[in-house]
């Protein structure tokens, strides 16, 4: 103690403060890295990340020659494969840097009345376009982000409204197609491309919306809401799984099941699986 209390006394009122703006600027830099990537695959990567280098300690501190030696070998790949495995988060890093936007956040989180109001509103609005045949895919973003497509529609951020929603997908306009993306509490872009599922034994009744909501589930968190233009059908995808024929109250129950938090909705689903 005498030792380090006489090592700090060398330290001057300068030295102190640049240390100070040192380590906070770096701890500022680390948390909004985090916040970037927090919601993204990236965090799961990351995870998998930790495993491996705790792994290699193990293996370095019990003496196990043959895993420590696959785990270095594996060192050279996970550095090149890095800067391709969150190339979606470098990308959107630098573009906000770019933007003068990187310390801005994306994903909104709603309370349970003004999630209880959005709900009311898709649903309304879903009855609307499942009447008329219209066809729409509604996409709600979770906790996993998704603006790599919604760079690829059109920029609405509006205020989300159930008559929002039945203009936005009436035919013959820019925004019939393609997916709108809700974020918090606003419809945040429309006619979005999404990736289609990969599943090979699909129904052939089911069209290229209910693929792309079976896709961006896949790889996302998001809920998608999908209305048949054909038949008017109301389906609903969530995890790589498709719920169809749903009228308004089961409609309204699983998305209260799906978006409220947990102890405020215990409902049960069946899932039809495509």
């Amino acid at each position: 103690m005498m030792t380090l209390w006489s090592y700090i006394k060398t330290f001057d009122l300068l030295d102190v403060l640049r240390l100070i703006l040192d380590v906070s600027l770096v701890a500022f830099f680390i948390y909004k890295l985090i916040m970037l990537i927090k919601g993204t695959r990236a965090v799961q990567l990351i995870k998998g990340l930790v495993v491996l280098v705790i792994a290699a300690f193990l293996a370095k501190a019990l003496n196990l020659a043959t895993i420590g030696w696959v785990l270095s070998q594996l060192q050279l790949i996970i550095l090149v494969a890095l800067p391709v495995v969150f190339q979606p988060e470098l990308r959107r890093a630098l573009e906000r840097l770019g933007r003068g936007k990187l310390f801005s956040g994306s994903i909104t989180f709603l309370g349970v009345e003004d999630m209880s109001r959005l709900i009311n509103e898709i649903i309304r609005a879903v009855q609307v376009l499942a009447k008329t045949k219209t066809g729409a895919l509604i996409v709600i973003e979770r906790e996993i982000g998704l603006n790599d497509y919604i760079e690829t529609g059109i920029k609405v951020d509006g205020f989300l409204s159930s008559e929002l929603l039945v203009n936005i997908f009436s035919p013959n306009t820019p925004f019939h197609d393609g997916a709108s993306i809700i974020r918090g509490d606003r419809l945040v872009a429309a006619a979005c491309f999404l990736p289609l599922t990969d599943i090979p034994y699909l129904s052939k009744q089911l069209g290229t919306r209910h693929r792309a909501a079976l896709g961006i589930t896949e790889i996302s968190d998001a809920v998608a809401i999908v209305v048949s233009e054909e038949t008017g059908t109301i389906s609903v995808a969530d995890e790589g799984r498709l719920t169809r024929y749903l009228d308004e109250k089961n409609l309204k129950e699983m998305l209260e099941n799906l978006l409220l938090p947990k102890n405020n909705s215990n409902h049960s689903f069946w899932h039809w699986r495509s």
